[in-house]
């Protein structure tokens, strides 16, 4: 941050951590290597919000149904129940995107995404990322049809124009058919 405003000093922060290695266990992903260090390359918010390229296979299972972000490893902190809920209304969800499936979510069209993610960070992964995304989380989900269905009408969409989303549908769909 660049600024000639004069800004308070913070305060260093305190260790509470002591022992516990709750967030290094708990990482799907395995991206916390060590107290206090992150290797960004496995870590589920960087793969499915900042990536612009493919998600190594190795870590999609552990993905799961994530579709943007994960914050496990603040979820499971012990030192988290000391904090309260923001009542700050820029926070809450919108379009009911906290209570949508995965399926109705990857059957947007780009307007759709456009319009839906409107004022969110959501629109950080952009469609593609969104697509990708979902892709996975629908390849980890259950046998399902309809699912195959989505997958492969999407990839047919995509096949001259993207590789690296074909890639992502077609192991979705190799996963679902399993």
């Amino acid at each position: 941050i660049y600024t000639n405003l004069p800004l308070l000093e913070d305060r260093p922060s305190i260790n509470h951590c002591g022992s516990c290695n709750t967030c290094i266990d708990i990482c799907p992903t395995k991206a916390i290597v060590a107290p206090y260090t992150l290797d960004a390359r496995k870590c589920i918010a960087y793969l499915t919000i900042e990536n612009r390229d493919g998600i190594p296979i190795s870590l999609r299972e552990a993905i799961g149904n994530r579709i943007f972000g994960c914050d496990d490893c603040q979820l499971f902190c012990p030192w988290t129940k000391f904090s309260d809920q923001t009542k700050e209304k820029d926070f809450s969800p919108r379009h009911q995107l906290n209570a949508s499936d995965l399926l109705t979510l990857f059957e947007w069209s780009e307007s759709q995404f456009l319009e839906n993610t409107m004022g969110s960070p959501i629109r950080r992964a952009g469609y593609r990322g969104w697509l990708r995304n979902l892709a996975i989380a629908l390849g980890n989900s259950p046998y399902n049809s309809k699912v195959v269905k989505a997958l492969e009408k999407k990839k047919q969409a995509f096949l001259d124009t993207d590789d690296m989303l074909v890639e992502h549908i077609t192991w979705a769909i190799e996963k679902q058919l399993k």
